[in-house]
């Protein structure tokens, strides 16, 4: 484990420069062109098989000396539409895009572990799988990614991902097992009634009245029709109605999100919701016509994988750096397909320090996240991908 760490350590200063250049430069998601291509070039250098299963993406494969399994680990590349405000000296040149949630940390974490893992190729058992994964903020790439193989050929038997956490102080790496982020599902509600004029309401179908009987008896659903334990958020974004101040509206819409933890309790909540707005609709004379999209499946641990990363993050960093998370998060994150379709697991990666005010959290103008967790990204990366091959060749 040492040598690990000290080989990190020595691979750091590349991957801080890489870490900066796609920070200076953010792309939106499916855009990331000037971003994979560096990932493509530094890989190429490295001696890893790279290619480009679909749009921006990356796959990169280091054959093993020894046979054993195929293990991934996955980083996003994507940034965000928000105007930088952290003052750093390589802050992004792009007006209105920010790397804000870490992503460029991520991919250079994982360039840094390539740089480790190929100093083991003849020693290691089976194979890495690197995904470079586009648009993790907006439309799941990482579904598409699955859909394009990218986790056959050779076939992946697991796959890790890691994310920075402004809670967590540098130096510290969190695991939780079982359920760790919310699945997620997007809606959109067309209430249609009939329009009339203001003063005779009553020869009307109010669609904004009802509209706002929806917005409170769905959030009944969360109070009184799912367990106090199962944690359920439904969120209102958008509510647009009416055209004209002094007449009863005869459509309106409402978008949102439904955020649940734990696929019986999303079923459950898709069925309630549904019912709910039908049925509201119907005893008022409206028609709803709803469009509930299925999002991000969440976050669900192998705790058999959990179990393993975080003993050999223990022989890393140490015991007292291993910190176990108690409460899942409501966010998102699509490496909930990867996970869904073999086993594997998050971890998260603290970047918090208020000396250099890394304090803000992620999708802030002000996130920064502390550069001297670059050495346990990358450490904790070839650790597990070194220590898979091994454990199921033992």
């Amino acid at each position: 484990m040492k040598a690990i760490y000290e080989m990190a350590k020595a691979a750091v200063p590349e991957a801080i420069e890489l870490r900066r250049r796609i920070h200076r430069c953010p792309e939106i998601g499916n855009a990331e062109r000037q971003t994979s291509a560096l990932i493509e070039q530094t890989l190429n250098a490295l001696g890893w098989t790279v290619e480009r299963p679909m749009g921006t993406s990356v796959v990169a494969t280091l054959h093993g000396g020894k046979p054993g399994p195929t293990v991934a680990f996955r980083a996003d590349m994507d940034a965000l539409r928000i105007e930088e405000a952290t003052n750093l000296p390589f802050a992004s040149e792009v007006p209105g895009m920010m790397h804000a949630c870490g992503h460029d940390f991520h991919v250079a974490g994982l360039l840094g572990a390539a740089m480790v893992l190929s100093k083991y190729r003849e020693a290691l058992c089976g194979n890495v799988k690197l995904l470079f994964q586009p648009d993790e903020e907006g439309d799941g790439g990482a579904r598409r990614m699955i859909e394009a193989g990218c986790l056959e050929n050779p076939r992946v038997d697991a796959v890790f991902g890691a994310h920075v956490d402004p809670d967590l102080p540098v130096g510290a790496i969190g695991f939780k097992y079982g359920k760790m982020y919310a699945a997620s599902d997007t809606f959109k509600i067309t209430i249609r009634g009939a329009g009339c004029h203001g003063a005779s309401p009553n020869d009307g179908i109010d669609a904004i009245a009802i509209g706002a009987q929806v917005v409170t008896a769905v959030q009944q659903i969360v109070s009184r029709r799912v367990a106090p334990t199962d944690a359920v958020v439904v969120s209102f974004g958008i509510f647009h109605g009416g055209t004209q101040m002094n007449a009863i509206a005869e459509t309106c819409t409402l978008e949102g999100i439904i955020r649940t933890l734990g696929p019986a309790t999303r079923e459950k909540v898709r069925g309630l919701f549904r019912e709910t707005v039908s049925g509201i609709c119907g005893a008022m004379g409206a028609e709803a016509e709803i469009a509930l999209r299925e999002s991000y499946p969440g976050i669900v641990n192998d705790d058999r994988m959990v179990d393993f990363a975080r003993a050999t993050a223990a022989g890393l960093l140490g015991a007292d750096n291993v910190v176990m998370l108690t409460e899942p998060t409501m966010g998102t994150e699509d490496f909930g397909y990867f996970i869904q379709a073999v086993p594997g697991a998050f971890y998260k990666i603290g970047v918090r320090n208020p000396e250099i005010g890394a304090v803000y959290p992620i999708h802030s103008p002000r996130f920064i996240a502390d550069e001297a967790a670059m050495v346990n990204l990358i450490a904790a990366h070839a650790a597990i991908a070194l220590g898979f091959g091994e454990r199921r060749n033992s």
